[in-house]
């Protein structure tokens, strides 16, 4: 399985970029993260780099796609940001959204587990076939009927999170996908509020399908990002990875139309690696 990744990282209309991306491999997996960091006085990026240093450092040391090694990586991070928080300053209130996918090359799997309202997308066709639930004011008001998506993207209360890594007293919400089929031709991608908030999924796809590569997607949604930005937009980021067929040399071929969307199909925990 032949995979490439491309990230984008802008700090848009904020005096500096609180967000990061990072990604990891071996033989058998991979691993990509995007992080959000939040503080009011120049915190988040620390909060973010914690983030990102605890996830894809644990990741490394003992690499799974099961919920408790999932669950766990974001539990140490969250432990990780509240004990730089101890140091006082500016670090002291900060926060991190925190997205996070793994990949099982062997038995071509993916996971993925995130806190806040940092997101991850599955697209299959062309199509959004898995999307994380963000933790979110918004969005629990989605959940009870009062908004539907577009009008929780374009709520005035659109940035209120429910959860965050950097609590203290109470632990932060982290939800863990199941495990997914990962198939030739599927695109995934990671990426702060500051992408998906100014798009809508519907410019997602669409920047999507008139995309070739990755590198012209990601320019697509940054040329798309600064043509919705106004006055003091956030920070952006987003890093997309593609599988590309093996029997497919151009990746024109990756994004065939849609006839139907299917969901990924879920693996079942005792299901052996292929082969």
């Amino acid at each position: 399985m032949e995979i490439e990744i491309v990230t984008l990282s802008r700090q848009g209309g904020r005096n500096y970029n609180e967000d990061v991306h990072g990604h990891w491999h071996d033989e058998r997996y991979v691993a990509c993260l995007v992080a959000d960091g939040a503080g009011g006085h120049g915190g988040g990026d620390v909060a973010a780099a914690t983030t990102r240093s605890s996830v894809l450092g644990g990741f490394s040391a003992a690499p799974g796609l099961d919920e408790f090694t999932l669950r766990t990586l974001v539990e140490q991070a969250n432990r990780d940001v509240v004990a730089r928080q101890a140091e006082g300053g500016k670090l002291a209130g900060m926060r991190s959204t925190v997205v996070f996918a793994a990949i099982d090359l062997e038995s071509q799997a993916l996971a993925w587990v995130h806190s806040g309202d940092s997101r991850a997308y599955l697209f299959r066709g062309g199509a959004i076939v898995a999307r994380t639930t963000d933790h979110s004011l918004v969005q629990q008001m989605v959940a009870g009927g009062m908004l539907d998506e577009e009008g929780a993207r374009l709520h005035p209360q659109r940035n209120m999170l429910l959860s965050a890594l950097g609590s203290v007293e109470e632990a932060p919400d982290i939800t863990v996908s199941d495990r997914m089929r990962l198939m030739p031709g599927d695109v995934l991608l990671l990426c702060s509020d500051g992408v998906w908030e100014p798009l809508g999924d519907e410019c997602l796809v669409d920047t999507l399908h008139a995309s070739r590569t990755p590198s012209q997607w990601t320019e697509q949604l940054d040329a798309q990002i600064k043509a919705h930005a106004k006055p003091g937009y956030d920070n952006y980021t987003a890093l997309t990875l593609w599988v590309i067929p093996d029997d497919v040399d151009d990746a024109t071929r990756l994004m065939p139309a849609a006839e139907e969307e299917t969901m990924p199909a879920a693996i079942e925990a005792n299901e052996k690696p292929a082969d």
